[in-house]
């Protein structure tokens, strides 16, 4: 508190200050409830059988592996490349001993481009947590929690993203239920354009629910809240998450408002004081007020916005009788690549261009592995793709035997993976792993499996 009050002396720095604080929180809990009741399994290589999802009120939680993962994010924001940032929406009411991240939401901003972008990610998603296996994403927050890892919650869901989505994350932020509606009412009320009539219950179970129809509306911190969380329309989920998205996009729109500036200097300190409990990230003041006023250069045509709607999952039931989505990962990293790359989706290969081109520009680094009792297969089949133009550096045996051929992509390759799925006529996208790992030594792994040792086109 003494290091940021004196910032705040400085009119220029207190708009900077409260700007910073606004469009962070507001896009952090924005997408609060995003998705509250899907249940998403069988990322690729992990059954739906195998899979062992964590009941909500289970009272213990489970043991982690021996080894925990390092909880050094990647270096700080050099203030010119392009930032990611996980912004976590925590329900902090009640026991927090059990609280879980019900947002999971990555916003990405390139100052080179002014452009930025941001993608949601459902609560139930099943995903790798580091060190504990397979489950819900939004465990994680709860595994590193509960477990007392270095960095804690976000620093867990950060590193299970990152292997998700195959992306790095600089920074991560988290912000309780009511901060949202405090924030909202500090700026006096956003204003959102409805594009649907829905139904919204401000303060939860009751008498009290209201209808907003069609049309441009104020909302105050409870409505707007209730209208982020309200999902009975027709594209449920997915609708709610549109819904979200606007309401960052009216209070980005309320906190640059010039005519608004000289009620926040006013309340700056009051503003500060009453938010500051409910925000916890590792991200330094300079670094946002940096991004404060970066922010304020991309116009909202700029920003992407990404939401994994129902064309991107395969609806199926578990065991228990859960209604689960799984994902279909060609179509997670086409979204991705939207989102994160100036250029646009990068996976599958561009239409009408060479994909073998693609492939030896992206120059992806493969090591090719043995899985066979077939013996040389890693050595001629590494020759082989050298003659095809992949950039092989390494082979060697594999540690276990399989039966079919797997791919694991470390760093993001989208057009090698398109160009091995299709030499080795991949149909499962159980074959297809991501795992990111910036340490990584080589860009993709290659597995060789019984399926190309007894059917291949190597002379």
């Amino acid at each position: 508190m003494n290091k940021i009050l004196p910032i705040l002396k400085n009119p220029r720095n207190i708009i900077l200050a409260v700007v910073s604080v606004l469009l962070f929180v507001g896009a952090l809990f924005g997408v609060r409830f995003f998705v509250r009741t899907m249940q998403v399994v069988n990322i690729p290589g992990v059954s739906i059988s195998e899979s062992q999802p964590l009941s909500e009120d289970a009272p213990d939680l489970p043991t982690p592996a021996p080894v925990v993962p390092p909880s050094d994010l990647p270096p700080a924001w050099d203030g010119a490349s392009r930032i990611n940032i996980i912004l976590l929406g925590v329900d902090l009411r009640g026991d927090v001993s059990g609280a879980r991240a019900d947002t999971v939401m990555v916003v990405t901003i390139d100052p080179q481009t002014k452009t930025a972008g941001m993608i949601s990610i459902p609560r139930d998603m099943w995903v790798n947590v580091p060190g504990f296996g397979y489950g819900r994403i939004n465990t994680a927050y709860m595994l590193g929690e509960g477990n007392r890892l270095p960095g804690g919650g976000p620093g867990l869901t950060s590193r299970t993203v990152e292997q998700f989505l195959g992306i790095p994350i600089h920074y991560y932020g988290q912000v309780d239920f009511m901060t949202f509606v405090h924030l909202v009412n500090h700026l006096g009320g956003i204003n959102v354009e409805v594009h649907q009539k829905v139904t919204v219950d401000p303060l939860g179970p009751g008498e009290d629910n209201r209808v907003i129809p069609r049309g441009i509306h104020r909302m105050d911190g409870m409505i707007a809240l209730a209208y982020a969380r309200a999902r009975g329309t027709e594209g449920g989920d997915v609708d709610r998450a549109k819904r979200q998205q606007a309401v960052i996009l009216a209070m980005r729109d309320k906190a640059l408002d010039p005519a608004n500036f000289p009620n926040l200097i006013a309340r700056a300190p009051q503003i500060y004081q009453d938010l500051q409990n409910g925000i916890n990230t590792n991200m330094s003041f300079d670094d946002a007020l940096e991004l404060a006023v970066l922010v304020q250069q991309i116009g909202p045509e700029n920003i992407k916005r990404g939401v994994i709607d129902y064309s991107m999952v395969l609806l199926e039931t578990t065991a228990d009788g859960a209604q689960i989505f799984k994902p279909i990962p060609d179509k997670i990293r086409e979204l991705r690549d939207e989102i994160f790359t100036s250029e646009g989706a990068a996976s599958p290969a561009a239409k009408g261009t060479n994909l073998n081109d693609l492939m030896r520009q992206e120059n992806a680094r493969v090591l090719v592995r043995n899985g066979t009792y077939t013996q040389g297969l890693s050595i001629a089949s590494g020759e082989y793709f050298k003659t095809l133009g992949v950039n092989v550096v390494a082979t060697d045996n594999a540690t276990e035997v399989t039966s079919v051929t797997r791919i694991i992509d470390y760093t993001g390759s989208p057009y090698a993976l398109q160009f091995f799925r299709e030499v080795f006529r991949i149909s499962s996208n159980s074959q297809i792993i991501l795992r990111y790992d910036p340490n990584a030594q080589v860009d993709v792994e290659i597995i060789l499996g019984d399926d190309w040792a007894f059917n291949n086109p190597m002379p």
